[in-house]
């Protein structure tokens, strides 16, 4: 049986604050378990649901030298079994106490150092030795870095590959070198150019894209974006001359909690054969709940997004007013930064039967936004992978995106002359090209509905289930650990 630890700072169901907790939540539970034992680690932050952290079986305790700075302190060890997956959760109150995973750089940089060092620690004693450790994001780069140094002196971990997984190349563990040097206590000579230093700083990330044994991003376009300047942040170097050790492989979604025939939170469950019908019902209930102007021939367009420069909002910001038409609607769920808030509450205030502003994150009003629009809207400056798209395709609501990484990959554009594709996109970075490509978008939804529908249907027989992107992943394990 092949041994596999998924190492992160988030999974679902017990801590959310993006996609990666989506994916380390989802993507264990694919495997067949008769072949692989595959395990998760993730801190024991108090802020995990008690119905959960309550029934957490105690393993074990010891304690740990990490750098001078952090000096020794106390390891826990938890673990619980879910959906037929053991986690185990470090735990140390000191670092773990917390209403939400992430606090200021600092403080994460080291909270997540005694994190790495403490998951190949605990490994020996719970006497569990992965054929491959498979780490998310830069809260994890340390681990191969300790793997193939310090702890190379102990035969146990001898023979452990190491994979490390970019969900998002923007955020990267970055702090002056004295400060991570004393928290990691890893030898000067590991801050080189060649290894972690970037910049004249120490970056977590850089360590792990060094020294794993094989990196993949979460699609194909993403994983050749990061080797330019341009989308690389300032990594391109590096990731260019591990061209050869790095692959894409597209986010699933999960198919049973994303399934409008089932889902309990929308107003009207319909599927692929009945959508032309049903989905309108949706629309409607929804224009009533928000105060909008309730009349089903409309063209609704939803948008669900963290409200930050890298989803392209100052190019809806140019050419809202053209967007938001006599005959359209924009219904915005998200939080994030005030000039983006502000924006589109101007806008609902100026529009009120038009825009709807919601400046929260309700994920039930989001899936009733899934099934009520008509199209959904991703303009993204970049985008590692995107699943707002995904489950837009499932929810049969057709996506007009920017040509950028996994935005690129999942959605097809509509071609009128040979009748395929099952979405809209634009290449350049443009407030005129996306105003364009939502017109045309709007003239084959109101004069050639049939089209449109047929669109509808090519998206909600797409599969972007888990099951698809599982086939990749088991690939690449039986490459790394070998047959």
């Amino acid at each position: 049986m092949k041994k596999l630890l998924y190492v992160a700072s988030e999974c679902v169901p017990f801590v959310k604050t993006g996609g990666l907790a989506d994916v380390v939540g989802a993507l264990p539970k694919e495997f067949d378990k008769e072949y692989w034992d595959i395990r998760v680690v993730i801190p024991d932050y108090t802020c995990i649901p008690p119905q959960y952290r309550d029934n957490f079986h105690y393993v074990c305790n010891f304690n740990m030298g990490v750098g001078p700075y952090i000096g020794e302190k106390y390891v826990g060890v938890m673990e619980y079994e879910y959906m037929g997956i053991k986690y185990y959760f470090i735990d140390n109150l000191e670092y773990f106490e917390c209403f939400y995973p992430y606090g200021d750089t600092r403080y994460d940089i080291e909270k997540f150092t005694f994190f790495d060092k403490a998951v190949l620690s605990m490994l020996p004693v719970i006497d569990f030795k992965p054929d491959l450790i498979h780490c998310h994001d830069w809260q994890t780069g340390l681990i191969p870095v300790y793997l193939k140094t310090e702890f190379q002196s102990n035969p146990f971990f001898w023979g452990i590959k190491s994979m490390m997984t970019i969900h998002n190349l923007k955020f990267q563990g970055i702090w002056d070198v004295k400060t991570i040097q004393g928290l990691s206590g890893l030898p000067m000579d590991l801050f080189t150019p060649d290894k972690l230093e970037f910049n004249k700083a120490g970056n977590m990330l850089k360590g792990g894209l060094v020294y794993a044994d094989y990196i993949t991003t979460v699609s194909d376009t993403y994983a050749n974006e990061i080797q330019t300047p341009y989308f690389g942040e300032g990594l391109d170097g590096l990731l260019s001359s591990r061209h050869f050790d790095m692959k894409g492989i597209v986010n699933g979604i999960d198919y049973i909690a994303y399934d409008p025939n089932t889902d309990m939170s929308i107003y009207k469950n319909y599927d692929k054969t009945n959508f032309r019908n049903y989905k309108k019902v949706n629309k409607t209930r929804l224009q009533e709940d928000l105060d909008l102007a309730v009349d089903d021939k409309k063209y609704m367009i939803g948008l669900i997004s963290r409200l930050t420069d890298q989803k392209g909002l100052d190019l809806i910001n140019y050419c809202i007013e053209g967007i938001v038409d006599d005959f359209t609607q924009l219904v915005v769920i998200g939080t994030g930064e005030s000039q983006y808030e502000n924006m589109f509450r101007h806008y609902a205030w100026k529009y009120p039967d038009r825009v709807s502003a919601n400046i929260c994150y309700d994920e039930n009003l989001a899936r009733k936004l899934y099934a009520a629009a008509d199209a959904f809207l991703m303009p993204s400056r970049f985008e590692p992978c995107g699943l707002t798209q995904l489950i837009s395709f499932r929810y049969g609501t057709v996506p007009i995106v920017r040509e950028t990484g996994g935005l690129r990959d999942t959605v097809e554009p509509y071609n009128e002359y040979e009748n395929t594709g099952d979405g809209f996109s634009f290449s350049n970075y443009n407030g005129d090209e996306l105003l364009n490509t939502v017109n045309y978008s709007k003239s084959i939804f109101f004069d050639t509905r049939s089209n449109w529908n047929k669109m509808v249907e090519r998206g909600m027989n797409k599969d972007y289930s888990w099951a698809n992107s599982k086939g990749s992943y088991e690939e690449l394990y039986n490459y790394l650990i070998g047959e």
